[in-house]
């Protein structure tokens, strides 16, 4: 199971940090990744990490740079900082995991997912 923290209000320039906590298993060894979908909009990727110390990093549009992925696998969570937050932003955030072993953008590669938590950002 997984378990989405961190989201909530905040303006425009503001920042957030989502955390993604795993339970029932561990997934130290699958990659894990942030997908977002946003009010009309169908489910997008946002940003992965590969398993593994210093584990591979990918980010999709969203992200600009923006945004910074992270895990733990002692914890066995996964965190992404979202920086300079825009309205556009807005939606609602998804953690995934799946078997991959690299830091894969696409949806079909992740088995795993959490309910989502909101983030809303005004302007």
């Amino acid at each position: 199971q997984l378990v989405e923290s961190g989201g909530g209000l905040v303006l425009a320039g503001g920042s957030l940090r989502l955390s993604c906590a795993a339970s029932g298993r561990r997934f130290n060894k699958n990659v894990l990744g942030w997908f977002r979908q946003g009010p009309g909009k169908g489910r997008e990727f946002v940003a992965s990490i590969s398993w593994g110390i210093g584990g591979t990093t990918s980010y999709g549009d969203p992200a600009n740079g923006r945004f910074t992925i992270s895990r733990d696998n002692t914890k066995n969570t996964v965190s992404l900082h979202m920086n300079n937050l825009r309205p556009d932003d807005t939606a609602i955030y998804y953690c995934a995991a799946g078997r991959a072993t690299w830091a894969t953008r696409n949806i079909g590669d992740y088995d795993f997912w959490g309910q989502g938590t909101q983030v809303t950002v005004s302007s």
